[in-house]
């Protein structure tokens, strides 16, 4: 039988949802069970792929070419499970379907209303696929009380009826904050936010309580008493260093036992948490520290890079390494002088991005790591700065530029209007929309025979690997790059798109079209990634 925990959030935002459920995963997974994590966001886009990253953060983009929510690379790095198209939906979404079926008389002649219609079709999306799954875990974004989640409450207060409570079960996270001046915790908030719950009709069996410090005893009574659930299902969330101990800590107050407890299986036994166990201590007894700065344009929202961030990590998890992270703004580059900033670190990280603003300090920040022999990574539009430096100071074309910012006399990156996908041709208009209509999802690259890429990837003729771009380097200008060193070592099956150069000569300096952080895994660092770390430790020991 497969069973249904829906989480919900309450209280103020950012309380850590998309963690606390990837760690129920773990903890579930961790006993032997089966779980599939979802996301239903209550916003009006159809996607995230068109919004701004400083708004919402990550764009995490799936095996299957879908662009969903970050809590998404949450769910897959803590339980390594491939999350699909059918694991992240919204409001937008739900309506377009309906919509269109409405308008293809799908409905035979029904007033198409939110109740039924709009709550059906989100119990679809929460059902389908589920029948291999001992535990679908879904997350509700937003936080209750917010007018555009009601549709949602709506729809899993019902299905919690329609299963019953052997099958389904309800697990609220709020805040208990410290009021310092008073020297006390209070309670009210989740009072109040359990209310706005009841009000809709949702009873939870659990409260995640997230404080700054332990909750007493007595504490944790009276919030059992006035939200009407166990004591033991108050399961305090305090803050946690490193983030991958929060499964280890969840377990330690009870979260996997009252869960098992709930649907009356058997919760006596330990679970197997020795993965997370060996992660804690490799991040906990580094034998040192590296400095890697990340040149991007979205750095005053970190969450724009958040699988980034987590990917660099896991590099460090591999080479038992700290990794300080220097975010640094790549238009400071454009001062005088300024790309001194990057003098003494041991790793230069071009991001991904869209756009002009910022390109000409990524560019300076290539060439401060090749000519200063500075291990050096670029990804997505970070490699195709890097082709369009080589282009520039060492191919002879002062010129060289991208379409992405405007006509130009040398396109060394250019727009994809048509590639192959399997056996289909995929075609782009350039005035077409912008929502899904990039390169999206997992594409096969061929890595040359004796290339640096192939031996990272243990020898691999082939390799596939999840990309978000919708320009191309444009590889009419391939030969003239590659005398002047720089060689194109993986490139797609038919030979018409590159997807990786490198620099031979160089300690350290490869760029990908694709994005490899995001199938990077705390238990199974990505190869590019534990590389590049391994350069910036050599290079430490140089400086």
């Amino acid at each position: 039988m497969t069973r249904f925990v829906f989480i919900t959030g309450g209280v103020v935002s950012s309380l850590g949802k998309g963690i606390a459920s990837a760690a129920l995963g773990a903890l579930l997974q961790a006993r032997g069970y089966k779980v599939r994590l979802r996301k239903l966001d209550p916003y009006l886009n159809v996607d995230p792929g068109t919004m701004s990253p400083t708004q919402h953060g990550e764009v995490f983009v799936t095996d299957d070419g879908a662009e969903t929510d970050l809590d998404l690379g949450h769910y897959e790095r803590f339980t390594g499970v491939h999350a699909t198209q059918r694991d992240n939906t919204t409001t937008g979404r739900i309506y377009a379907d309906v919509i269109a079926k409405e308008r293809a008389g799908g409905f035979l002649g029904a007033t198409i209303q939110v109740i039924p219609h709009i709550t059906d079709a989100i119990k679809d999306v929460i059902r389908r696929d589920t029948a291999d799954h001992d535990f679908i875990l879904v997350e509700i974004g937003g936080t209750v009380g917010d007018i555009e989640s009601l549709p949602f409450l709506e729809a899993i207060r019902q299905l919690g009826n329609e299963l019953g409570p052997e099958a389904s079960m309800f697990v609220h996270l709020t805040l208990v904050p410290y009021i310092k001046s008073a020297g006390e915790l209070k309670t009210k908030p989740t009072q109040h936010s359990v209310k706005e719950l009841l009000n809709v009709g949702i009873q939870p069996q659990m409260l995640l309580c997230r404080c700054e410090r332990p909750i007493p005893e007595a504490e944790r009574r009276k919030i059992a008493s006035f939200c009407n659930v166990r004591a033991e299902a108050v399961i305090p969330a305090l803050d946690v260093s490193p983030i991958y101990a929060v499964p280890l800590a969840y377990h330690n107050e009870g979260m996997d036992r009252e869960v098992l407890r709930h649907f009356h299986l058997p919760f006596e036994g330990e679970p197997d948490l020795s993965r997370w166990h060996r992660i804690v201590e490799a991040m906990t007894t580094a034998e040192g520290e590296v400095h890697i700065a990340i040149v991007g344009k979205y750095t005053s929202l970190l969450d724009s890079y958040k699988s980034l961030a987590e990917a660099l990590t896991h590099g460090g998890i591999a080479n038992r390494i700290n990794v300080k992270l220097d975010w640094v703004d790549s238009e400071i580059f454009e001062k005088p002088d300024a790309v001194s900033r990057l003098d003494g670190v041991h790793g230069i990280l071009v991001a991904p991005g869209f756009g002009e603003r910022g390109t000409p300090g990524k560019i300076e920040a290539v060439r401060f790591a090749r000519e200063r022999k500075v291990p050096f990574f670029g990804i997505c539009f970070g490699m195709q700065m890097a082709v369009i430096e080589a282009a520039r100071n060492l191919a002879g074309l002062p010129c060289a530029s991208s379409t992405e910012f405007g006509p130009c006399d040398t396109p060394v990156v250019g727009l994809m209007t048509e590639w192959a996908h399997g056996n289909t041709v995929v075609s782009r208009a350039v005035d077409g929309d912008l929502g899904g209509t990039m390169r999206l999802g997992a594409y096969t690259a061929v890595l040359a025979e004796g290339s640096l890429v192939r031996s990272i990837y243990g020898g691999a003729e082939s390799i596939e690997e999840r990309h978000r771009h919708r320009y191309e380097v444009n590889v009419n200008y391939k030969t003239r790059l590659e005398a002047t060193g720089l060689r194109f070592s993986g490139m797609s099956p038919d030979g018409e798109l590159p997807e990786i150069v490198e620099l031979p000569g160089h300690p350290w300096f490869i760029g990908v079209q694709y994005h490899p952080e995001l199938k990077s895994k705390p238990f199974e660092p990505h190869p590019l990634f534990a590389s590049f770390i391994e350069a910036a430790v050599k290079q430490a020991r140089l400086v």
